[in-house]
């Protein structure tokens, strides 16, 4: 793991040993000896972490923090306080200002390197998700995500060995976060699986269970590899905190526990949660967009020229039957010529509803373009196509087409061209083309009827 590391102390001997630590661990670091240059580094050049000192001439590092925060650019960098402040007051003074986390000089070699990899490994995860997002928005497939993350309660999951600490720990938590407690570990790993949690906090007081297990459990799992872990360690238990940020626990605090900061470091988990889970959404609804037809909610050609390749080459490999059927709508354009675009839209609209109802779930089913529509029918005979074919044709033409808002009614008839692939082995390009030709002779031949291609 490498990422650039940005040193910022007015005091040189505080650098260099930090730079030499980090150096030692193959990190890229920058150096800056005050506020202001460290804002600027930042501006003009790719950081992966700050550690930062708070007492500095000029701004401090509250000032700091508080400055890249807000700032959009840098917003996503993550601070770590360097300090000889050893207050409750400061760190949450701190943590509101945004910083990620403290450590306290004299550094602890083993603390410093496990926090730094640690938030180095959100951020290159928190990277990619906005890398995406920034493309979707450069290609105009979707708005840009606003920064309102909701002021609404947190959902908090809150695994504790003990019913004293249980209450304590709700009641801190209770101006901020819905908690849900419990004392056993793997009840509540199963709770945290099946419902909706924006944070675990996992107290280390259990007398017969290992909570880093439990810690562990929550990363393997899919529905929980993304959840915030807030572990409460007691103090001087510098292993047990190195392995759990080894294993991607998020955030951490020492008994006794200050409800100030508890609050700070819970907040700074459900808005990260919130704004990584809008990420990953903008990132799935870009991959939506980008292969569905916008408006008939259908596949579209791109989504049809990668996936038929992937089950025409199954089809030859296991040697299974496969089909496809082209259809177009009949004298379409005599639709938008007479009543408009508009009502041509809605045509297209309740043709591709009749085309899912008439598809079986194994189907794939796509506008190809304009008024055409193409159905590749996987483990499917030439005999059992048509019979889908024929299905879908007297769907289309029993019940009229109604014009949305208004009493027209329109009769609406479909050209059905069907190809089914040669057990020899086949192209999808030359399957289409064999479609497209039984659809070219349905329309010759008097429209309203179903042809398929010759074997």
């Amino acid at each position: 793991m490498t990422a650039r590391i940005l040193v910022v102390d007015d005091i040189p001997a505080n650098v260099k040993l930090l730079e030499a630590r980090l150096l030692a661990e193959y990190f890229d670091v920058l150096t800056a000896e005050n506020g202001y240059d460290a804002l600027a580094m930042c501006e003009r050049t790719q950081v992966d972490l700050i550690l930062l000192d708070i007492m500095m001439p000029g701004i401090d590092g509250f000032e700091v923090c508080a400055r890249l925060k807000a700032n959009p650019r840098t917003a996503h960098i993550p601070v770590v306080m360097v300090t000889a402040l050893d207050q409750p007051s400061d760190r949450v003074r701190g943590l509101k200002a945004g910083a990620d986390d403290f450590l306290t000089k004299p550094v602890n070699d083993l603390q410093l390197m496990s926090r730094v990899k640690s938030l180095v490994r959100l951020k290159t995860l928190t990277d990619e998700l906005r890398m995406r997002a920034a493309t979707a928005r450069a290609i105009s497939l979707e708005d840009g995500l606003d920064d309102n993350l909701g002021d609404e309660p947190g959902e908090v999951l809150l695994v504790d060995g003990r019913a004293s600490s249980q209450e304590r720990i709700v009641r801190a938590l209770k101006p901020v976060a819905e908690v849900t407690s419990m004392s056993d570990p793997q009840a509540a790993l199963f709770q945290a699986a099946e419902s909706n949690f924006e944070l675990v906090i996992v107290n280390a007081n259990f007398e017969d269970y290992d909570p880093l297990r439990l810690c562990s459990q929550l990363r393997s799992l899919e529905r929980t590899r993304f959840l915030p872990i807030l572990l409460i360690a007691e103090q001087g238990d510098d292993d047990m905190v190195v392995r759990a940020l080894d294993l991607g626990v998020t955030d951490y605090l020492v008994r006794p526990i200050d409800p100030n900061e508890l609050i700070a470091r819970s907040l700074t988990q459900i808005r990260r949660k919130r704004c990584n889970d809008r990420l990953r959404a903008s990132v799935r609804q870009t991959i939506e967009l980008a292969v569905t037809d916008g408006l008939t909610g259908l596949h579209n050609r791109r989504y049809l020229d990668n996936h038929m390749k992937l089950l025409v080459d199954r089809a030859m490999a296991r040697g299974r039957p496969l089909s496809v059927c082209i259809t177009d709508i009949d004298r379409f354009k005599l639709v938008n010529d007479t009543h408009g675009h508009d009502a041509g839209d809605a045509v297209l609209r309740e043709f591709a509803n009749r085309v899912r109802s008439a598809v079986r779930g194994a189907d794939l089913a796509c506008r190809y373009g304009g008024e055409e529509f193409v159905l590749v029918m996987p483990d499917t005979s030439a005999e059992m196509a048509a019979g889908v074919a024929e299905r879908l044709r007297a769907i289309v033409e029993q019940e009229p087409f109604r014009l949305p808002g208004t009493d027209v009614l329109l009769s609406i008839t479909a050209s059905l061209g069907l190809a089914s692939a040669l057990p020899a082995g086949d192209r999808p390009e030359a399957l289409l083309k064999r479609a497209d030709t039984a659809l070219y002779e349905a329309k010759r031949s008097g429209r309203n009827r179903v042809v398929a291609a010759a074997a």
